[in-house]
């Protein structure tokens, strides 16, 4: 069974507009079956896992693209980085003929990679202006949910004609915490697997594919700790030292393996907005997972339910929301890291997610519980600094989009993404 994913259209978009894509994501997201669903039929395919192409391409680089000719798709290209030299080879001679011929450009390779940390450089130094970038996350709520997304806008215009439309089945708190429980994986949401040993599996895996690469064999005890250890912060502040500490390892490695996992697509960072603000803003990122059923899993929560009492269920909400809106503005191939930030200040006043859309920033709060007691107290706090403030939302279990005010609105968290 293939599910059709949103990112589609942007990996389409893409290359329309380049010789070349590289769709980057973490380990089983989907990367393969989705370029290969798309690309499949006319593309050839080399995977990289296999040892022999893999030797081919280390060895002898031209000697393996000119055995899979043009358009091709390489799967995992992060095991052999050298290769994009003769990448880079392959794409200037056929823009020489395309120019000489009068002819428009043609997508000559298909890259995926589940180590974006290996790969950024490789790309940067040999193909820029060549190759388009997208990156893919695990199964958004649209996804697992059976409707279609579209770019998420906070204005009011769009709440209220998102207000109309009912065709969305209400998914209650309990339901919302299944799905975060689960998380998005593919072989998980389909039913290929079971939850718990996909996990297992799934950490080994990344531990022996794309980690001991990185780090010292020495050092994957306690980079098992460490994973555990950034879950159980996930939706907090994340402080290089207090981690550190706890994992028992120097504040540089903590920010190098922090680097590795976000650029491997297991978290995000959610970045203070400071654009014209005083210096009383709190400075450090917040850190979420971007898969929730894999945070869950490193917690050790046995349940949707306990999941949803205990002490880390509104943490686990607030990942799953941010989660989503990292997904949704992926997929559609803009980066969040230009709309989404937070707002903390040395007052403890803070704003989970500020949505900033052209000059405009839309204040979101996120709440656990239904209709929450003064919801936007915090919201203005923005007043004092002079921006274009636009309506608020709050996010929560409610079941339908409606006003608390001329300019907020209660928003239900089984719509988002819609």
């Amino acid at each position: 069974m293939y599910i059709t994913r949103t990112v589609e259209h942007a990996i389409q978009r893409t290359a329309e507009s380049f010789p070349c894509i590289a769709v980057y994501g973490a380990r089983q997201v989907g990367k393969s079956t989705t370029v290969n669903h798309i690309f499949g039929k006319k593309y050839q395919i080399a995977t990289l896992d296999d040892v022999n192409d893999r030797a081919l391409a280390s060895e002898n680089p031209r000697l393996f693209l000119e055995t899979y000719g043009t358009p091709l798709i390489i799967d995992e290209i992060q095991k052999v980085p050298s290769l994009l030299d003769e990448i880079k080879k392959v794409i200037d001679q056929k823009r020489m003929e395309w120019v000489e011929n009068d002819r428009p450009h043609e997508l000559l390779y298909v890259l995926t990679g589940s180590n974006r940390y290996e790969l950024q450089q490789g790309i940067s130094d040999s193909l820029a202006g060549r190759c388009g970038e997208i990156e893919m996350s695990s199964f958004s709520n649209p996804e697992k949910n059976g409707f279609e997304a579209s770019l998420f806008d906070p204005s009011i215009s769009a709440l209220l004609a998102r207000s109309r439309q009912q065709d969305i089945a209400y998914r209650t708190r309990a339901q919302v915490f299944e799905d975060i429980f689960q998380g998005g994986m593919p072989d998980i949401v389909l039913g290929n697997s079971e939850r718990d040993i996909y996990f297992q599996s799934y950490i080994n895996t990344y531990l022996e594919k794309d980690i001991r690469q990185i780090i010292q064999s020495s050092s994957e005890v306690a980079f098992r700790n460490f994973l555990s250890i950034i879950a159980l912060r996930t939706s907090q502040e994340l402080h290089y030292d207090v981690v550190a500490q706890a994992v028992g390892i120097d504040v540089r490695t903590c920010k190098k393996w922090i680097s590795i996992l976000e650029t491997s697509g297991i978290i995000c960072l959610l970045q203070p907005y400071m654009a014209n603000m005083s210096n009383r803003i709190i400075k450090s990122p917040k850190l979420y997972f971007l898969d929730t059923g894999l945070c869950s899993y490193l917690c050790r929560w046995p349940d949707s339910t306990m999941l949803e009492n205990g002490a880390m269920g509104g943490a686990f909400f607030e990942t799953y929301i941010v989660s989503e809106f990292f997904k949704n503005l992926s997929a559609f191939g803009v980066d969040p890291k230009d709309h989404l930030y937070y707002y903390r200040d040395k007052d403890q006043k803070e704003i989970d997610l500020l949505f900033v859309q052209s000059d405009t920033i839309y204040p979101i709060e996120i709440k656990k519980s239904t209709s929450p007691k003064d919801p936007l107290k915090n919201f203005s706090v923005l007043d004092k600094y002079h921006l274009n403030i636009g309506n608020g939302l709050v996010i929560d279990s409610c079941d339908k989009i409606r006003p608390i005010t001329e300019n907020a609105f209660y928003y239900p968290v089984y719509r988002i993404g819609e």
